[in-house]
């Protein structure tokens, strides 16, 4: 995927002594900058749904399916005449319930002595791919339950039929919903279709041979004016366009509390507890959070293409 959230890299070697990995199990700031490394540009739910949104109180109000136009148009006004006024639309109103999703692991004082930052590290990163699997499939499966939007398109057997399909699907959305003005900027696939679209394009000549080239990167660059991504995650059976600055968000509320701290740009808070009477470590990583839609007009499906 293309976004990424920079960060100071934070790296303790793998043949650090044991004093300097239950040095390093002592400091939070250092355990969370580890974990957010672990997660950087894993999260696909923070990508399609863009917005960064606040939960207070375990809950979050929005309102959803608002219009971007005021009901009455610009008039014409006379030199020092007054402006006239227009009534502001309002979406509909509606709420979510944030979840605290978490995880423990245990470190023990044994694992660390004789395998010293080896077993610290496989905890850190399963706690990290844990948590992101987790809100991704929840995130990923609430958009799949909104987006209601469809597009029949043709057998994806050639590259021309994948660009028709894409830019037909996409002009003739926002152009329906023209009073939201929606860019659908986002293409989302499963990787295995990602891997069949992306051999299709190659084969047929449609991509650079040069620069930017998937054979040698790997990843699509922005053709058609799309981020092209894909996650193991994504429960679509059929490529879904999004526009992600309006889709929604992810609506992250920071508990805090003693010893926790905050994984900076995912809403990630870790922690480590020490167990004194069983000579281990018990660090943990939540996240508390929900995702909203707040345009389920802000994306939809490509069926038909056999994928």
């Amino acid at each position: 995927m293309s976004y990424t959230y920079p960060t100071p890299p934070v790296t303790v070697a793998p043949d650090a002594t044991s004093i300097q990995v239950h040095q390093f199990m002592k400091t939070p700031a250092l355990i969370a900058k580890r974990v957010r490394e672990l997660v950087n540009e894993k999260f696909i739910a923070d990508f399609l749904l863009g917005q960064r949104l606040k939960a207070v109180g375990g809950a979050i109000l929005y309102e959803t399916g608002e219009e971007i136009y005021p009901l009455d148009a610009p008039e014409a006004v006379a030199p020092g005449a007054a402006y006239p006024l227009t009534s502001m639309t309002a979406g509909e109103l509606a709420a979510a319930k944030t979840v605290k999703w978490g995880r423990d692991a245990e470190v023990t004082d044994e694992a660390i002595s004789r395998l010293q930052m080896s077993p610290v590290e496989r905890a850190l990163r399963k706690l990290a791919n844990g948590t992101v699997r987790h809100v991704d499939s929840v995130a990923l499966g609430v958009i799949a339950s909104k987006l209601t939007g469809s597009y029949a398109g043709g057998a994806w057997t050639s590259a021309g039929q994948i660009i028709e399909d894409v830019l037909m699907a996409k002009a003739s959305h926002e152009e329906t919903h023209a009073g939201e003005d929606y860019n659908l900027n986002v293409i989302v696939l499963r990787p295995t279709q990602y891997a069949k679209v992306a051999a299709k394009l190659v084969n047929d000549g449609m991509l650079p041979r040069e620069a930017e080239n998937p054979i040698g990167t790997g990843v699509f660059g922005p053709y058609m004016g799309l981020t092209w991504t894909t996650s193991t995650h994504v429960p679509f059976t059929d490529p879904t366009l999004v526009d992600n600055e309006q889709l929604g968000g992810m609506a992250d509320e920071d508990l805090g509390g003693p010893g926790y701290a905050k994984v900076a740009g995912v809403g990630i808070e870790t922690k480590v507890i020490r167990d004194e009477d069983h000579d281990k470590y018990k660090p943990r990583a939540r996240r508390v959070t929900v995702p909203v839609v707040l345009e389920p007009n802000a994306g939809l499906r490509i069926t038909g293409t056999g994928v």
